[in-house]
């Protein structure tokens, strides 16, 4: 079955990966692509700055770009992936929910709502019955459904890998990529020959999606999971991937290869973009990394090095492209998942 989608915010760097991503898939096609007032009426030609590899997809072109409004969509519109700014997503998203659309979501507001699927399908698909506790109680036909944030997405698999040998505590540097903060983020004179140990709001992120992601769903809600999480984020002049050193505390004393070999072993989804392994582990110390690792299963896999023993657990680096693996790519798996189950 092939349904019909929106991209809300698709003039956007994320919103380009969605297009670039949509390009060809066997169960959605494209329905409209929403941007701010200053695109309305252009062609996405016209209003977009591409800042891709690749030129941008012809399919799209010569498309026009409408206003981002339950009311301009088509009706016959089944999804809406939405790469609003949060600040612009906490207002709009709602609004088409009420309409009764169903939006798969990278923006960062609601992530953390008791009531909101934060889902990464290899992870927390029963996550996703979230929705009909959402309907109940705000009143809603359509549906909210988050991916997290990219730095999240990047550490997560791992974690679930390890919660076997009885994850206790995680402490997390990041290297953050550029293209993370968008087209305009970051200024070239801020970046070039430098690296920033601050961005704003992300620590927090991380340490509470996390841990949202890994927790129990009941039936009725979420219980997290009880491990500490402490971040510390920094942004680095590298255009995409980012890369994470993870210190895992666990209650059993795993060597290196039995955590390489969960971290191999687990489960993937069988889902159209979905990645054939979801965990790459190296075995050279001095990988992953972001030139040469970003695009590990095409951008959609989390590749894994360094593994050590600590005496408290495991250290090790793990990579993840993050407007593909994660941003556009996660929300992607999202509305493959929703379609999978039956939510469109």
């Amino acid at each position: 079955m092939t349904y019909t989608v929106g991209i809300l915010g698709a003039t956007g760097a994320v919103g380009q990966r969605f297009v670039q991503l949509l390009e060809g898939h066997d169960r959605f096609e494209i329905g409209a692509l929403t941007a701010s007032s200053s695109s309305v009426g252009q062609t996405y030609r016209e209003a977009a700055k591409w800042t891709l590899e690749t030129e941008i997809p012809a399919y799209v072109t010569d498309r026009e770009v409408i206003a981002t409004d339950p009311d301009t969509v088509p009706n016959d519109v089944d999804l809406i992936f939405s790469s609003l700014p949060s600040s612009v997503g906490e207002e709009v998203e709602p609004a088409f929910c009420e309409a009764g659309y169903v939006v798969s979501s990278n923006s960062s507001n609601a992530r953390l709502d008791d009531d909101v699927p934060l889902t990464i399908p290899e992870i927390n698909p029963d996550h996703l019955d979230l929705i009909e506790v959402q309907r109940d109680r705000r009143g809603w036909d359509g549906a909210l459904v988050k991916n997290p944030n990219c730095s999240t997405i990047t550490m997560v698999p791992t974690l679930a890998a390890l919660d076997q040998f009885g994850l206790e505590r995680v402490t997390v540097t990041t290297l953050q990529a550029v293209s993370g903060a968008g087209y305009d983020g970051v200024p070239s004179m801020a970046i070039i020959d430098n690296a920033i140990p601050h961005i704003g709001g992300e620590e927090v992120k991380m340490e509470t999606e996390s841990r949202k992601l890994l927790g129990e769903f009941d039936g009725a809600g979420v219980t997290w999971h009880d491990a500490q999480v402490d971040a510390s984020c920094n942004r680095i002049p590298t255009l995409d991937g980012h890369l994470e050193n993870v210190f895992a505390d666990l209650a059993d004393d795993p060597s290196p290869a039995e955590v390489a070999t969960a971290m191999r072993e687990y489960s993937g989804v069988d889902l159209p973009s979905a990645p054939s392994q979801l965990i790459r582990v190296f075995s050279d110390p001095d990988r992953p990394q972001p030139r040469l690792d970003r695009n590990v299963e095409g951008g959609m896999a989390v590749a894994v090095g360094g593994l050590t023993s600590t005496d408290g657990g495991i250290r090790y680096n793990c990579l993840a492209h993050n407007t593909l693996r994660g941003a556009a790519g996660a929300s992607l798996l999202n509305g493959e998942l929703l379609a999978e189950r039956g939510f469109l």
